[in-house]
């Protein structure tokens, strides 16, 4: 993470200058959408330069469309094409969803780094029911009742919680997801989706319930609804550009949850959910539940803590403990299952 010391100094130091910064993305209408948001909080901090977005479909999980998630042959799904532009001095920088296993691994390219993290309207999973059911929530929905969703994470949370549910996988972005869900012939009952993408693209109204540890009974990914901000690791002039963004509450659980991913050794087909909140009342008090299940749901283990997080040192290690209990409570064991069936995963060298 890019050190917001002296950013005051810089943007007087750069206020004579101006530059045109080029930033990458995925060519979605979410990527898109989320894109604008980091460029406009640059643009607020620094008024006298420019963010021209780019928007490419060129990765793997946006040109294969049915292979699911855990069994592509690539770990950065999302990533690994913009990078090798970033890498490549074609981009300055990449704006990604930080949700674990979408767009940003938690071992990144070895000359790249995230400058900043940034918005997180709302963490939480969200399930939306198709119209006409009298379901307003996961526990009112039938028997055999078929879920949508793509992530193993939710599918076993779902076996776990509700195993008198279907689960059948969904591929897409939002609105094909929300077409598939609403056609009068489909095989949806309802999908889940995260929370902070419908809100982007002004299709909040659809959310039926928000899912978490109290509703629902369901944690969500790491990482999930916060952007990041990828730069090369040795770019000064970006690195004061995103320090000024940063939002450093955000900045922080973010990366305790990546931490706690990056120990267990997980990616997109580890079966974590997670859950961080900040105490109202106890200062820069982070409280974080955890939880890792088999993908069939019948075994699970859960572990929680709170720890005072002040800068991203302590934010690293509180992750890093997080994970040890999870793996003194039987997490290793269910990983190491999950790892022995799953496909071998390569993760690009760029």
């Amino acid at each position: 993470m890019a050190s917001a010391t002296g950013v005051e100094s810089s943007h007087q130091a750069s206020a004579a200058t101006s530059h045109v910064f080029k930033a990458g993305t995925r060519k979605s209408k979410l990527a898109l959408a989320q894109a604008e948001i980091a460029a406009n909080a640059i643009r607020e901090a620094w008024p006298q330069h420019e963010v021209e977005i780019h928007g490419y479909n060129t990765v793997a999980g946006d040109v294969d469309k049915v292979t699911p998630f855990k069994d592509m042959p690539v770990k950065n799904l999302w990533t690994h094409e913009l990078e090798r532009m970033l890498v490549e001095k074609e981009l300055d920088l990449l704006v990604h969803s930080l949700k674990e296993g979408k767009d940003v691994p938690t071992e990144m390219a070895p000359t790249c780094c995230l400058g900043a993290i940034l918005s997180r309207p709302d963490p939480r999973d969200a399930l939306v029911v198709k119209g006409g059911q009298s379901a307003r929530t996961l526990a009112e929905l039938p028997d055999g009742a078929t879920i949508g969703t793509s992530s193993i994470r939710r599918t076993a949370q779902l076996a776990l919680k509700y195993p008198r549910l279907r689960v059948i996988d969904c591929r897409g972005n939002i609105e094909t997801r929300l077409r598939k869900l609403d056609a009068e012939d489909g095989q949806f009952d309802a999908i889940i989706i995260a929370a902070a993408g419908l809100i982007r693209v002004n299709l909040a109204d659809r959310i039926t319930q928000f899912l978490d540890s109290d509703n629902g009974g369901m944690l969500y990914a790491v990482g999930q609804g916060a952007l990041g901000v990828e730069m090369r690791e040795n770019d000064e002039k970006v690195k004061q550009l995103l320090a000024a963004i940063d939002q450093k509450p955000i900045s922080l659980a973010c990366l305790a949850e990546r931490s706690l991913l990056r120990t267990l050794e997980g990616g997109c087909s580890a079966p974590l959910g997670v859950e961080s909140t900040w105490d109202t009342i106890q200062d820069e008090t982070l409280h974080m539940k955890a939880i890792v299940v088999s993908t069939d749901g019948k075994e699970s283990t859960q572990f929680s803590d709170k720890r005072k997080v002040i800068d991203a040192t302590a934010a690293e290690q509180f992750g890093v403990d997080i994970a040890n209990g999870l793996i003194e409570r039987g997490a290793g064991k269910i990983l190491a299952e999950i790892k022995e069936k799953k496909k071998p995963t390569e993760v690009i060298e760029i």
